[in-house]
């Protein structure tokens, strides 16, 4: 005996809440990127706005399958209202890293509800959206990366100065003035290293470049007896691609036909940003080096001392260090929290090495 068919089963009250928990987000995140839209202009608004109609076709689907059930939707998820209201405000790199993130942790490739066209298309939705965090990432590459470490490190430094001279026993004055030398010392010598750092490798990248030297001598080049081979194939051409190449430039071919081999203005200009302004990173690693710095040492220029002044110290410096691992954390796609609690861990331990280190000691300056 068989039973009739009476068509598809009616989703279970769990589907159905799970369902319009999926459409809200996705109108959320359609409008996310339409929000992100309004802001860019040219090639990335264009993408943006795909990802929204994307997000719209997933909508459907779910609209679909709930049927009369599509009304009145839940909020969204926090995580996801939390980037609209960024979006509307902020927007740029830090919106693009965490929506990164919200890609990647897409339930559909878990949920038999979802095709596997819905869940393919999250994880590209997650390389489109790293590929354009990533342009923002090099913008911010020069000045940003030394303001942030620079921030960093001043807290870490500072705060294990601070913590070894108070594990000696001195008093509160001679805490104070370590640490205000701490700050100096430490944001000088940033600012120095940074500097150096930077324009050394701006000089690298004016030594290795290709120069037009090719094209301003090719005319008065012997054709039997000439070197332009020997160029081409110590800028990593074979034998033969070189000489072609060289006879490109003799005016045998007219072609060009390996034009990354020559100098490119457009390929600078790329480099030097990635790499960024020396005097933009010098300034930036003092600034937030002493800013960073000064931060263990308030209570002692409020007049707090001992354990207060060490405890008060710790938590501004531990509330500082979760804020600048969370910004790694967002401009590098991975946890605020996780990154967070590393630069705490890394912070607060290095401070406690020092205090103990100072406490053996035992030395009592008068």
């Amino acid at each position: 005996m068989t039973e009739e068919s009476s068509g598809p089963a009616a989703p279970s009250p769990t589907q159905v809440r799970r369902w319009r928990k999926y459409l809200a987000d996705e109108i959320a995140e359609a409008k996310l990127y339409e929000d992100l839209a309004r802001r860019k202009d040219g090639e990335e608004r264009q993408i943006l706005l795909g990802l929204a109609a994307a997000e719209q076709r997933h909508q459907q689907h779910w609209r679909d399958l709930l049927g009369p059930h599509a009304e009145r939707l839940p909020a969204p998820s926090l995580h996801r209202v939390l980037l609209g209201q960024l979006a509307r405000i902020f927007g740029s790199v830090f919106i693009l890293a965490l929506a990164q993130r919200a890609e990647g942790d897409s339930p559909y490739s878990r949920d038999e509800d979802a095709t596997r066209g819905m869940a393919a298309d999250e994880e590209i939705h997650e390389e489109v959206i790293r590929a354009l965090a990533a342009r923002g990432r090099e913008k911010l590459s020069g000045g940003f990366r030394a303001a942030v470490f620079g921030a960093n490190d001043g807290l870490v430094s500072n705060f294990a100065l601070i913590m070894g001279m108070g594990g000696t026993g001195v008093s509160a004055t001679v805490v104070l003035l370590s640490g205000v030398a701490g700050l100096l010392a430490g944001a000088l010598s940033m600012a120095a290293g940074e500097f150096i750092s930077v324009r050394s490798q701006r000089e690298l990248l004016d030594a290795t470049r290709p120069t037009q030297a090719t094209l301003r001598a090719a005319p008065d080049l012997d054709l039997d007896h000439n070197e332009l081979v020997l160029v081409y194939r110590a800028r990593g051409l074979s034998p033969e691609d070189a000489e072609h190449r060289a006879l490109e430039r003799l005016g045998i071919f007219e072609c060009n036909c390996r034009p990354e081999m020559s100098h490119n203005p457009e390929e600078v200009a790329d480099e030097y940003e990635a790499v960024g302004s020396a005097w933009t990173a010098a300034g930036s690693s003092f600034c937030f080096f002493a800013v960073g710095a000064i931060i263990p040492v308030l209570p002692y220029l409020l007049g707090a001392e001992g354990l207060t002044a060490v405890v008060i110290s710790t938590v501004l410096v531990g509330l500082a260090l979760m804020a600048t691992g969370a910004v790694v954390g967002l401009l590098s796609g991975a946890s605020p929290l996780k990154r967070g609690l590393r630069q705490l861990a890394i912070g607060v331990g290095a401070a406690a090495i020092t205090y103990a280190l100072g406490s053996a000691l035992g030395v009592t300056v008068t």
